[in-house]
């Protein structure tokens, strides 16, 4: 018999839960169920970390993890001091794949967050988690390193953010606001427009008078000051990031149809109806009323990213507030209809796992051609490229160890004295990073290009007087060049179409210095 003792009551002490009291608490808590869920998605992506090969934009993100600067042409410094502190481990594919899949998996935990403080149970929380680990372009980009998975994170935690400020009244958390944001830039400029539109998604409900105190100037100069190194090394070097923006090649022009159309593959077919449901829940529902600003904010980055015609996945770090909002009002239809929830979790777990490998290296390529190779040019259009045989995020993992062995042998075939002065020079970043990552394995020769921030690496101790050329059309190199001798092309089975059949080139005979042929060939785009 288990009497209470009343002097250890009188004295204030009073009976602790068990042990497993406690953890059955805990294993049933909202909390672990989100963080369950983002749990299971991170493992996935790390799952299949080290299929496939480097993705294009991962080599050129190793490259500058060794050219440490406070910026870059197309990009701000925070994903080259992450390249840099993996260094240590070991340039290899699993290693790399351990920030994106931890960044997805935050990024699923957070939504779950904003679905709680907009009201929403247990069942709303884990709907939100669920259906942000499913969205097809954050399957993507989790499995890739990159700015892009970062990116989203630092949106969503910035809107999570606006939510407890909203919900709080608490003007001190921009401060929050604006180290959020600050590390947003110093990733990608993108949060620029998630910044301009939640200012018009505020100013368009009265939630505006939180624009009017001290403490936004104070985030804002948090803000600003993580990314004057930015904007100074800019200065310095003659405002190179204007210049790549310039060029850009990011507008797509495929008009308002394609566009939408883009949107409901970008984010999973069957996690629309929870992006639409969400629009309900700021527009129409009196508990997403004080957060409408989050669905102005959405709106106003559709219209706009619409009208300047931007890659479609531009808009998806847009979307967790409104899977978060979506799952509140589900989660209330299923306290009338108890079939509801459960349906939906199964369609959206199911629609995960039958879509992965569109976003994920996967299968193997030759599987993914035979059973999804239809939807390649869907994928494509999202992401704004070319068609090829595997969508484009897929198909750059594909021929960079093979591109490397090629170059080697036209290396490896030339006499000692041309060897010996030899250099090769690239195209793209893609290529240039490819053969540096590959470098010491083939016993190749200085790499360098003059493509985006590899212009700003320089030419690398090369004399230019025997170049392998990679990418290059014979009729520009004879513009420069005396002597043009094709020595191989290079062909890839799954690879981006404009890199199979690539010419492999040996110039000799500059007919200028090649400091100006370096200027000349300097591309930002």
């Amino acid at each position: 018999m288990n009497a209470i003792n009343p002097l250890a009551t009188r004295a204030g002490i009073s009976k602790q839960p068990s042990r497993p009291a406690t953890m059955q608490r805990f294993l049933a808590s909202d909390t672990t169920l989100i963080a369950g869920i983002a749990l299971i998605s991170a493992m996935v992506h790390m799952l299949f970390a080290s299929n496939y090969g480097y993705f294009r934009d991962e080599l050129y993100y190793i490259a500058a993890g060794h050219h440490l600067a406070f910026g870059y042409v197309d990009f701000p410094p925070m994903i080259a001091f992450l390249a840099a502190l993996l260094q240590p481990f070991g340039d290899n594919l699993f290693i790399i794949h351990i920030v994106p899949a931890i960044a997805n998996g935050c990024l699923v935990f957070t939504t779950g967050l904003i679905a709680r403080e907009f009201g929403g149970g247990r069942i709303a929380q884990g709907l939100a988690a669920l259906t942000t680990a499913v969205c097809l372009v954050f399957m993507a980009t989790g499995s890739i390193f990159s700015m892009d998975i970062l990116d989203a994170l630092w949106w969503t935690l910035a809107a999570y953010v606006l939510v407890l400020l909203i919900k709080r009244q608490t003007p001190r958390l921009w401060l929050l606001f604006g180290l959020v944001a600050g590390i947003g830039l110093t990733t990608k400029l993108t949060m620029l427009f998630w910044g301009l539109a939640l200012v018009v998604g505020l100013l368009l409900t009265p939630q505006r008078r939180l624009l009017l105190n001290r403490w936004v100037l104070a985030g804002g100069a948090i803000a600003f000051a993580l990314l004057a190194p930015y904007i100074v090394w800019n200065a310095i070097n003659g405002a190179p990031t204007w210049e790549f923006w310039h060029h850009y090649g990011g507008i797509t022009g495929d008009g308002p149809i394609a566009y939408l159309a883009n949107q409901i593959f970008l984010i999973n077919p069957f996690t629309v109806p929870v992006a639409i449901t969400g629009l309900f829940f700021f527009f129409r529902s009196r508990a997403g009323k004080p957060y409408r600003a989050l669905g102005w904010a959405f709106v106003f980055l559709y219209v706009l990213f619409t009208l300047i015609h931007t890659k479609s996945y531009f808009l998806g770090p847009a979307y967790p507030p409104l899977f978060a909002g979506g799952a509140v009002l589900i989660e209330r239809a299923a306290l009338r209809r108890v079939w509801v929830a459960p349906t939906v979790a199964a369609v959206l777990a199911l629609s995960g796992i039958l879509l992965a490998p569109l976003a994920m290296p996967v299968l193997p390529p030759a599987t993914f051609v035979q059973d999804y190779g239809f939807l390649s040019g869907q994928g494509n259009a999202s992401a704004g490229q070319q068609s090829s045989a595997l969508p484009q995020y897929l198909a750059d993992r594909f021929g960079w160890p093979q591109l490397a062995a090629t170059v080697a042998d036209v290396y490896n075939s030339l006499p000692a004295s041309e060897r010996a002065q030899a250099c090769i020079v690239t195209s793209n970043y893609g290529e240039a990073g490819a053969l540096q990552i590959y470098s010491a394995q083939y016993h190749l020769p200085p790499v360098v290009s003059a493509h985006n921030n590899y212009y700003y690496w320089g030419t690398g101790g090369c004399s230019g007087k025997v170049m392998i050329t990679v990418g290059y059309s014979q009729s520009d190199l004879a513009k420069s060049y005396s002597v043009v001798t094709l020595a191989k092309t290079f062909t890839c089975a799954y690879c981006e179409p404009y890199e199979n059949d690539s010419p492999i080139y040996v110039i000799q005979q500059p007919k200028y210095p090649l400091q100006q042929l370096w200027q000349s060939t300097k591309h930002y785009n």
